[in-house]
């Protein structure tokens, strides 16, 4: 108890050291709990999305098994009862879901039945029905006639149930009774007789029970009752059972990757457990593929997610360090006094160590209710430090995300305690030596690691540039981003920014033999301070480097990510837009093949509400010929160049001359054409020469004239073929209308549903259409896409918030151990206001060579890395070419979150110096 309470004395004495730490630990456990909360959540809607799409007739979690007899011998009635009491009683709670429906069949071998009353005037018609026994029989049914059947066989008679509607086909009723030929243990085939006893309609023929044995497999069946199936044909009349089945429909919706391992486990071993207990059982439908891609999609969305996470996690636990640091120096006094007063090192650290676990106990705590709310965060971005009010993920609190949180923590705290041994074992006359030593250059200088660190970075670009190492799978690149992509820029930036502070005290010193010691006190005094004591002032200089330059390389590839596969979709597609309609044919008299359409009214189309501008574009297939040659074959498209221009997604830097100036070409002449820029010099066509396309069903041959090459055009792409881009009217002037698509420029906001009612409305049927919008919004809000917009803009918000924090905390511990040395400026002459602006210029300095730095290095490591982007998917086809965006807004961001840190630096420091008294800092003995 003592110990507690000196524990909390000594957390109160060093209250910011403390609150810093506690800080630093639960953003580190919330950090790290979020992710797999994240990936949980995206886990449930990816589930709901698989039980919409995957559902073909059934649904998603369906388990279907079947027991097929071998042909020889009898029935093995006791691995019959084990099997389906185990299936019955036992799977659903091994599987641990609920279940939506199930259902399980008994049946003999199918038998062509015979009529027992031919003579008294009954069908006489052949027809091939199974005796089973169904469940769900009586509950699910209503009969029509008749009544249910007596259980067990009375003087070789078994009652069955038919469905109405095979009663209805087959001309039978209530009474009738038909031969039903069986096989016995021995291969003898055995005669019962069958009577219908009442005829039956389902409840509900949507019913989930019925989705294996369905309604056509229930009009050939006599069913009969579970007892007198079991006891009285298979157990007393020794047949053999031709198959068994059992289904069940499991919900799916509340899974969590933590289930994931054990329903897999449980599914794997499945076939072999049911064979065990019942020979020839086979599992014929499972949805374990279904959860092997949900184990494979969250595996790799959790490693994306914790490679994005990586550098940011390691910046949270080196301010930790770098505060833990701060504090042991400030208390190295207070240590050597115990030391030398009969502490061992053991008790020593173990008195920290206890103080550590106190503080990583509540940071844990903390950062749970903070976790959920960085998951929510995460899922809502829509863009870098871009958050949206979509419905949010389902983010629940998992074991995962508990070990994550413990893992991080403990790492934090080993890293904060593990130098407190070596301090406690310091003497007071150590702990003098080794301040006389503080201005050495630290470990990482003397060892050249900042120069390996830098080469291990060259390495990793070589490996990503050769492909060796992967930065994007996935054809639409952007499904699965490897880690390599953000750790290996993310060391570039830390090495780099390691070598620039070996040349920040030569940057200092150049500048004092340049200005041969002629500068204000201020200046001068900042200048030494600085150029002696550099190394006191790295631990934070890294620390801003990184926050900077992680922040430029993230909102860099956020954005570039982003701005590119949503450029790469509008030129896929052209428009907003793209709609296909039904045109009328009629066909030739001579020729059935040959269509005369008739076209819809394009204006129409015009009308519509919501509707900015829409183009008739014409693409057809025809066969080029160049001066009387033939060139092969191309794609003809037609356009109107002003409505065109209205509606087509254009990018300037991909055409030589404006986009317009091209369209502006095509109104000169009727014949006018643009010809594909890599077909124009393959055949050496200039403008003004002549060329002939043959389209249509006749292959009618088409005059152009050539009046301008182009590199791309909205939808085409040059590697897939030549292409001309010609006038619409003057084709359809040349050979008979054929079908055209319509591609519509739509106002913000307005939804595609209601211009198809109205088109409707007037007529016009869409057969097809694509809205390039919600492609764009369906891939905003994939998990993969929204993951790395989350982490990254959380992430940044977490080590500028990290940053913030250590600056304080460091400027904070500076000027307390300064104090000796501020006092005897201050008693030397110096002024309040001198010695402010010295501070200040320190800050000045370090912050604005620190900040300078990280943008510059954020920049090249922008520079160098984002182009292994576009490895992903067709390679070949970066259409239109990538680009890297740096946006103007980010950098704003940044510049305001860094005038911000400087302002609260200085708040501090003008604050600290109002508090400074000669008297109590210029005192004997040493600064605390």
């Amino acid at each position: 108890m003592r110990i507690i309470v000196l524990l909390l004395l000594k957390m109160l004495q060093n209250r910011w050291f403390t609150l810093s730490t506690l800080v630093g630990l639960s953003v580190a456990a919330a950090f790290a709990m979020s992710i797999p909360m994240y990936a949980d959540g995206t886990l449930k809607r990816l589930v709901a999305k698989s039980l919409a799409e995957r559902t073909q007739g059934l649904p998603a979690g369906s388990l279907y098994m079947n027991y097929q007899a071998s042909g020889s011998g009898g029935t093995d009635l006791d691995g019959l009862a084990e099997a389906d009491r185990w299936i019955s009683e036992q799977l659903p709670g091994r599987i641990g879901f609920p279940v939506m429906a199930s259902s399980s069949r008994l049946a003999l071998k199918p038998s062509v039945i015979r009529s027992a009353d031919a003579e008294g005037g009954a069908s006489s018609r052949l027809v091939r029905m199974q005796l089973a026994a169904q469940s769900g029989i009586p509950e699910h049914i209503e009969l029509v006639e008749g009544r249910m059947p007596r259980d067990g066989m009375a003087d070789g008679i078994v009652e069955a149930l038919v469905l109405n509607e095979a009663m209805a086909r087959n001309g039978w009723k209530v009474g009738d009774g038909f031969y039903y030929d069986a096989k016995d243990g021995d291969g003898k085939t055995k005669r019962i007789t069958v009577r219908i006893a009442g005829t039956y309609r389902l409840k509900d023929e949507a019913d989930l029970r019925w989705a294996i044995d369905g309604k056509e497999k229930l009009a050939e069946t006599l069913l009969v009752s579970r007892k007198t199936l079991t006891d009285s044909l298979l157990a007393e009349s020794g047949l053999v059972l031709d198959s068994a089945g059992w289904f069940y429909a499991f919900d799916l919706q509340n899974i969590r990757i933590g289930d994931l391992a054990p329903i897999i486990g449980e599914l794997k071993r499945l076939e072999i457990t049911l064979h065990r207990m019942l020979a020839n059982t086979k599992v014929n439908l499972s949805f374990l593929d279904m959860l092997y891609d949900f184990e494979r999609q969250s595996m790799l969305l959790q490693a994306m997610l914790f490679a994005l996470a990586a550098p940011v996690l390691a910046m949270v636990l080196y301010d930790i360090v770098l505060n833990a640091r701060q504090s042991l120096d400030r208390q190295r006094g207070e240590i050597a006094v115990l030391h030398s007063r009969g502490a061992s090192p053991r008790q020593i650290a173990a008195l920290y160590a206890i103080e550590a676990a106190l503080l990583g106990a509540a940071a844990l705590l903390i950062g749970l209710a903070l976790a959920w709310f960085m998951a929510k965060m995460i899922g809502s971005s829509s863009g870098f430090l871009s958050f949206v009010g979509r419905k949010s993920i389902p983010v629940g609190r998992t074991a995962t995300s508990w070990w994550f949180g413990i893992a991080a923590t403990v790492l934090a705290l080993v890293a904060t305690t593990a130098p407190i041994r070596a301090y406690a074992g310091a003497s007071i006359v150590q702990h003098t030596q080794q301040r006389a030593r503080a201005d050495r250059p630290p470990v990482w200088q003397r060892l050249y690691l900042d120069v390996a660190l830098l080469a291990a970075a060259a390495a990793g670009w070589y490996l990503l540039d050769s492909g060796q190492i992967g930065s994007v799978s996935g054809s639409d690149g952007m499904a699965d981003i490897q880690p390599g992509i953000f750790v290996i820029p993310a060391l570039f930036i830390f090495a780099a920014g390691l070598f620039s502070l070996r040349l920040f005290p030569l940057l200092l010193r150049g500048w004092n033999a340049l200005t041969n010691n002629r500068m204000p006190v201020p200046v001068y005094l900042t200048l030494t301070q600085l150029s002696r004591s550099s190394a006191m002032f790295y631990p934070i200089m890294i620390l801003l480097v990184l926050t900077l330059g992680l922040g430029v390389y993230s909102a860099s590839a956020a954005r570039t990510i982003d701005l590119n596969l949503s450029e790469k979709t509008r030129y896929q597609y052209g428009g907003d837009v793209v709609l296909e309609a039904a045109w009328e044919g009629v066909p030739d008299r001579n020729d059935q093949n040959k269509i005369y359409y008739t076209e819809p009214s394009f204006e129409a189309y015009r009308s519509l509400d919501g509707v900015k501008a829409a183009a008739r574009v014409l693409k057809a297939n025809g066969k080029i010929e160049i001066g009387g040659k033939a060139a092969g074959s191309g794609l003809v498209v037609g356009i109107d160049n002003a409505d065109f221009a209205m509606t087509a997604w254009f990018r300037r830097d991909m055409y030589p001359l404006h986009p317009y100036r091209y369209l502006d070409a095509l109104g000169i002449d009727e014949r006018a054409a643009l010809v594909a820029e890599p077909f124009a010099d393959r055949h050496g066509l200039k403008p003004g020469d002549p060329l002939r396309v043959a389209i249509g069903y006749d292959d009618e041959p088409i005059d152009f004239v050539v009046v301008g090459t182009v590199p791309y055009w909205p939808s085409l792409y040059p590697d897939e073929g030549p292409f001309i881009v010609a006038n619409l009217d003057y084709i359809f002037f040349e050979i008979e209308k054929i079908p055209y698509a319509v591609w519509l420029s739509m106002d913000d906001g307005a939804k595609l549903a209601p211009v198809l009612e109205q088109l409707a409305e007037r007529g016009i049927s869409i057969v097809r259409w694509f809205d390039v919008r919600s492609e764009l919004a369906e891939r905003r809000n994939h998990p993969s896409q929204g993951g790395v917009f989350g982490i990254l803009s959380l992430g940044f918000l977490i080590s500028l918030f990290v940053s913030l924090l250590g600056y304080l905390i460091f400027w904070f511990f500076t000027l307390s151990r300064r104090v000796a040395q501020l006092g005897i400026l201050r008693a030397t002459g110096l002024s309040r206001g001198q010695l402010t602006g010295m501070l200040l210029l320190e800050q000045l300095f370090t912050t604005g060579l620190s900040v300078a730095a990280g943008v510059v290095l954020g920049a090249a490591a922008s520079r160098l890395f984002l182009p292994f982007l576009q490895q992903g998917g067709d390679e070949g086809r970066q259409v239109p070419p990538f680009r890297i965006v740096f946006e103007a807004d980010d950098m704003l961001k940044l510049s305001i979150a860094t005038g911000f840190m400087l302002a609260a630096g200085a708040g501090l420091l003008v604050l600290q110096l109002r508090r400074l008294r000669i008297t109590q800092a210029v005192k004997l003995g040493e600064e605390r």
